[in-house]
Order: structure tokens, then C-alpha cells, then sequence
């Protein structure tokens, strides 16, 4: 595999792999470039709380604000949830039209409800799949 580097500041950074055919070393290049080490920012009680993306369950808008829930508490964010939206890394979806929930931290689901997916955190948070985004949820868990 040949590799280029062609520095230029006045343009965007991007990445383009050209491939035969998708495997390993391309999904640890993607995962490479998109998970790129965006840390959030936590606010609670005048402190600021830098958080990694591995503490937190899921990032959920209560009362217009945008809040990082993790595992023993939860932190304001000053960003929206659309522009997180592309900062997040692959281990995050977006389960409804409010939250981003970590794959990595779900702890099972419940589908006794006709048509709707709830969703059980390990730290205990609960919430919902649109319909909407039902299709995708179950394609990246692979239900």
C-alpha cells in the first residue's frame, strides 16, 4: 500500500484512502481518523471537568441543555448536540432526536413494548429508540 501526505494549510484536512476492497487496515485507518481525541468539556457547580468519551453513557438534552450522563454523575456541555454530532466517535448513535447513547455502555434492551426499543445504561439511565432511528440502532448492534 503506497502512501501520500500533501501538506497545505489553506485547505481542509481530509483523508482518502483508495482500496480494492475493505478490511482490517482500512477499518483502523477510518477508526483512526474519525476517532480522533475531541475531549468534552464538563460543567457542574462552577467547575469545568474534562471528560473522556469512554466515561460517559450518553449525551442527552434535559430542559434545552446539553448534558454528558456518565457513570456517577452528570456534566453540562456547552456545545450542541449537532455540532457533537460529528466529533463523536463510531461508539456513539443517535437512539431519538435528543441523545447520543455509547454502544459500549449499554447494558441490555427491552423490547417487550410494541414498537418501541428502551434502551438500560449500566449506570442506570434509561431511555428510548425512535422509530426513526430504530433500523439503525439494530444494524450497528447487529439485532
Amino acid at each position: 500500500m503506497k502512501c501520500e501526505i500533501v501538506v497545505d494549510p489553506a485547505c481542509e484536512e481530509k483523508v482518502v484512502v483508495y482500496t480494492r476492497e475493505q478490511n482490517n487496515l482500512t477499518e483502523a485507518i477510518r477508526q483512526l481518523v474519525e476517532d480522533q481525541p475531541f475531549e468534552l468539556l464538563g460543567y457542574k457547580n462552577k467547575e469545568i471537568v474534562r471528560l473522556a468519551f469512554s466515561e460517559v453513557s450518553c449525551i442527552a438534552v434535559m430542559g434545552n441543555k446539553v448534558y454528558a450522563i456518565c457513570e456517577n454523575d452528570n456534566y453540562q456541555l456547552k456545545e450542541r448536540l449537532y455540532i457533537l454530532e460529528g466529533k463523536l466517535p463510531r461508539s456513539f448513535i443517535r437512539i431519538n432526536q435528543s441523545c447520543f447513547a455509547n454502544l459500549e455502555k449499554i447494558k441490555r434492551f427491552d423490547a417487550s413494548i410494541a414498537g418501541t426499543l428502551k434502551i438500560y445504561f449500566k449506570n442506570g439511565h434509561v431511555d428510548y429508540v425512535s422509530r426513526r432511528q430504530l433500523k439503525k440502532v439494530k444494524e450497528r448492534m447487529g439485532i
